[in-house]
Formats: structure tokens, C-alpha cells, sequence
């Protein structure tokens, strides 16, 4: 699953799903969540489930409702039968959680005739202040495939706002991202930034796009297919630090029991043969 740039479309709107679908994004999320509302959950749950099984393209994710919602079950018995890539979490407190949703995908899965795990799970773990005591998310189901950041739910939730006018995260948001991308390392999973909420401000999100891919986020979620291009640039590695990747893997593949190396007059130690992977896949 290439987790670069995923474009958001609000479920019951068939004019910006369409848009969405014949987009370059590396995967769409059809929204079910915050993009619809109360009066609307109905239609736009039916609508998403009946594109899903004669979609033209694979890669399409489900934001469901939350699990504390009377609308979450009936999301999933909807569409899992259309077999989504995945489905996407919203406000996930813990690896409980996970653990739940991944219960209730296997029974709907067999009960649809599809492989146990086939669908995966993409969670956005920050929305709340209180998931922030739940980042533990070494031991869960494989089909968990992402965390996902949420700065906007989580601001508003502490009652401060994301961003100042220079583009700086409020404090605590800062003290959540950086929980939030150690807790996706420790578990060994990709980190996904959370939206840029303006379009009309195209070089405040390369500049905040950049820092993500600096920070060691592996994509952005995007609200706008305006958005796509600078994303996914940000997250592609440039010749120079590909060609550097191929060299350390090459170079420890050529000496497998080294565990320094020296490369173009620079000691390199195998440590950097997991980051230098982690190019490689990213340009994939």
C-alpha cells in the first residue's frame, strides 16, 4: 500500500467522489465521518457501498464512523462486502480499538466470502487529548497498516488553535506530533500527516509538506487535488539521496557480515541500511 498522498472525499457529494477517484492520489478515502452529516449517513453509507464492488480502481479506503457511534457497525455491513483496500479509524483511543475493529472486519469478511485480513486498517490515533495516553501500537492485528495524525480534532479538543498565522503548531499539538511519530516508529509503522486545512495557500503546504517528509512522516492526507502534486513530491526521495540509498544497500549486500562500511570517504554504519531501505521503498 503506497501511503504518499490519500485525497479525502466526503461520501454522499458523487461530483467530488468522481473527482477524487480519477485522481493521481495514491489512494482515496471516501468519507463517512466528519465530512457527513447526521441527516446524510444513511444515503452517503449506501452510495459508498454500491460503487465499491465495480469500482475501476483498487485503491480506496472507507473512513468509517467512530466506534463509539450507533453508525459504526452498519458502516462496516455495508462495505466490507465491496472489499475497500481498507478502512479508516477515526478517533481511536488505543490498540483496543484496533483489536475490536479487527474482530468485527474477520466476521464480516468470512461472512462476505473474502480472505480473514484481506481488508486493512488505517487509524487516526490523535484526535482526542485522551488518546494520547493509548500510542502503544507494537502489538496489533498486521492488518493495521498506518497511523494516521489528526491535529485539527485534537486542537479542538484541547481548545487551542493548530496553527498561528506563520504556519507553528500550538504547543501541545507539537508535543502530540512528536509522541505520535515515535510511537509509529516503535511500532514499526508508516506515520501519515495530518491535513493542510487551506488550498488557496499552496507554499505554506510545500514548506509544511517538506518538514513532514523531514520529521520522518511517509505521506500526507490531503482535502483538495490541488494538494497531491507538492505531497507527493515531498515524500518521493530526489536522485541524490536515491543514488546514496542504492549505494548502502549495494554496498552491504556485497559485504553482508560488515557492520561499518565506508562509502564515498564517509563511515557507514548497518544502521543505515534500514534507512536506506526506507528510500528505496518510498520511490517505488
Amino acid at each position: 500500500m503506497r501511503l504518499r498522498n490519500l485525497l479525502f472525499a466526503p461520501g454522499d457529494s458523487a461530483r467530488k467522489r468522481d473527482k477524487a477517484l480519477a485522481s493521481a492520489a495514491d489512494a482515496v478515502v471516501l468519507d463517512l465521518e466528519d465530512a457527513v452529516g447526521p441527516e446524510n449517513k444513511d444515503a452517503a453509507r449506501a452510495e459508498v457501498a454500491a460503487l465499491l464492488p465495480g469500482r475501476t480502481r483498487r485503491e480506496v479506503v472507507v473512513r468509517i464512523n467512530a466506534r463509539t457511534t450507533s453508525w459504526y457497525l452498519r458502516d462496516l455491513a455495508a462495505v466490507v462486502p465491496g472489499a475497500p483496500l481498507a478502512v479508516m479509524l477515526p478517533k481511536c483511543t488505543g490498540p483496543q480499538d484496533v483489536w475490536a475493529l479487527d474482530h468485527h472486519l474477520e466476521a464480516l469478511e468470512t461472512a462476505a466470502g473474502l480472505e480473514a485480513g484481506q481488508i486493512g486498517v488505517l487509524a487516526l490515533v490523535t484526535e482526542t487529548a485522551a488518546s494520547l495516553h493509548g500510542l502503544d501500537y507494537r502489538d496489533v492485528p498486521p492488518r493495521l497498516k498506518a497511523l494516521c495524525f489528526g491535529a485539527e480534532d485534537l486542537s479542538s479538543d484541547l481548545g487551542v488553535v493548530a496553527r498561528d498565522p506563520q504556519g507553528r503548531y500550538a504547543a501541545p499539538v507539537r508535543q502530540a506530533r512528536a509522541a505520535f511519530l515515535l510511537a509509529a516508529g516503535a511500532a514499526g509503522l508508516p506515520a501519515m500527516d495530518t491535513p493542510f486545512p487551506d488550498p488557496r495557500q499552496p507554499e505554506a503546504l510545500v514548506r509544511e509538506a517538506a518538514e513532514a517528509a523531514r520529521d520522518g512522516f511517509a505521506g500526507k492526507l490531503c482535502i483538495h487535488p490541488d494538494q497531491l502534486g507538492p505531497v507527493a513530491a515531498a515524500f518521493t526521495p530526489d536522485a541524490a539521496r536515491l543514488e546514496w540509498a542504492r549505494k548502502v544497500a549495494a554496498a552491504f549486500t556485497a559485504q553482508p557480515e560488515a557492520g561499518v562500511i565506508s562509502l564515498d570517504g564517509q563511515m557507514v554504519e548497518r544502521l543505515h541500511l534500514r534507512l536506506a531501505r526506507r528510500i528505496l521503498e518510498a520511490a517505488l
